[in-house]
């Protein structure tokens, strides 16, 4: 009797000590779910700092500081700054104020596009990356551990316990401590069905929310599709009045005039002749025409450039070049070189061709004088 109560005692015993091996924790569809929380934790970690880093702002201020702390708007600050240092007719004044405004108020979207990241993006990746995915691998932890006392010493103890039970054993006394153990043991694997309940919960739970965690990146680029939206329309509407200014400045005949189309550059400065032509050709009349070597001496670079710019500017004085004839012939070839269009036009480059290979010299003539009737109004004007 004794002998078949100690066989039975085994027999549970290794039952209990089985089921780890017959028995398998998780399905494998929760097995599939476990092996992506790693990757996840880690994806979400590094994008939200990285994400975090590319903040211009102070994370977790409103905006008013936030703004404070834009580099956008520290340029505005410069930038209005700089005008009280300028008179009011100042062209870079008149630039520089719109520029200002432009820039504050790209500063403004930025900073809302930021605390919509960090409210869309920024604190659900944190909260993911930091709190719930670690609170499901602490779970992971646990049943590990409480599996690993259901399979350690203690089922070890009641197999061998219950093997030693025999017919010159001490039975009342084997048999309570195999009771001991046999129910310490089902303890331990009521703690591993608990765990592995709360475990596969989690995996469940994590499944179930995987769609909503990969939509955090979409709002990302929502969010910025706006961003870049709504500062494309900001400059779209103030550019034209930044435009505004040097068209002003150009009505009053300063627009530059070398690299200008011709005609542009006469109705801008409602003139019939080119500014460069007629300064130039006035001051060679006057001063030039003995010189030797004219349109064939290069001048000096510097009072080249110096006689372009202010032909360019409007403020030209003829009385600081007339004297230098070869810089005053080189502007004027640098004006004719540097026309997009030349002012004897390429459509009447063939007549012009064939009328200069004319043999006879009043044919030649003739022809020349019937082609040259032929310009544009403008480009005749500044021809003859």
């Amino acid at each position: 009797m004794m002998k078949k109560q100690l066989n039975r005692m085994l027999q549970l015993a290794n039952h209990s000590i089985g089921r780890s091996e017959t028995t398998e924790l998780l399905s494998e569809d929760l097995v599939q779910y476990e092996n992506r929380i790693e990757p996840t934790k880690r994806a979400m970690y590094n994008a939200h700092r990285r994400l975090l880093a590319c903040l211009q702002g102070q994370q977790g201020s409103d905006l008013e500081k936030r703004l404070k702390k834009m580099p956008l708007m520290s340029l505005s600050h410069v930038m209005e700054d700089s005008c009280r240092e300028l008179d009011t007719a100042s062209s870079i004044r008149k630039i520089l104020e719109v520029c200002c405004f432009i820039e504050s108020t790209l500063a403004k979207v930025l900073a809302e596009h930021e605390l919509q990241v960090e409210k869309d993006v920024l604190d659900p990746l944190f909260k993911l990356s930091e709190d719930e995915l670690p609170n499901i691998l602490k779970h992971k932890k646990q049943l590990a551990k409480v599996t690993l006392d259901w399979t350690g010493p203690k089922t070890g103890e009641l197999s061998q316990a219950t093997k030693s039970g025999g017919p010159g054993a001490s039975t009342p006394c084997a048999g309570a401590k195999v009771d001991v153990l046999r129910e310490e043991a089902d303890e331990a694997w009521r703690k591993v069905e608990q765990s592995k309940d709360e475990y596969a919960a989690d995996l469940y739970h994590f499944a179930s929310k995987e769609e909503e965690y990969a939509n955090y990146f979409l709002s990302l680029l929502e969010a910025q599709a706006d961003y870049h939206r709504k500062s494309l329309k900001v400059l779209d509407t103030l550019m034209p009045g930044l435009k505004s200014a040097p068209n002003a400045a150009e009505r009053n005949g300063r627009q530059a005039a070398f690299g200008k189309p011709l005609q542009e550059h006469l109705e801008s400065c409602q003139r019939q002749i080119a500014l460069p032509i007629e300064a130039c050709v006035m001051m060679l009349l006057e001063k030039g025409m003995k010189e030797e070597g004219l349109f064939r001496l290069a001048p000096a670079a510097s009072v080249l450039k110096q006689l372009k710019s202010s032909l360019d500017s409007g403020a030209f004085n003829p009385e600081e070049f007339k004297y230098d004839p070869h810089a005053v012939a080189g502007a004027l070839k640098s004006y004719l070189r540097e026309l997009p269009h030349p002012l004897m036009t390429f459509n009447l480059y063939d007549e012009w061709f064939e009328a200069a290979s004319e043999k006879d010299q009043e044919t030649k003539v003739e022809r020349l004088r019937d082609v040259c009737n032929k310009l544009p109004e403008g480009n005749y004007s500044n021809l003859r």
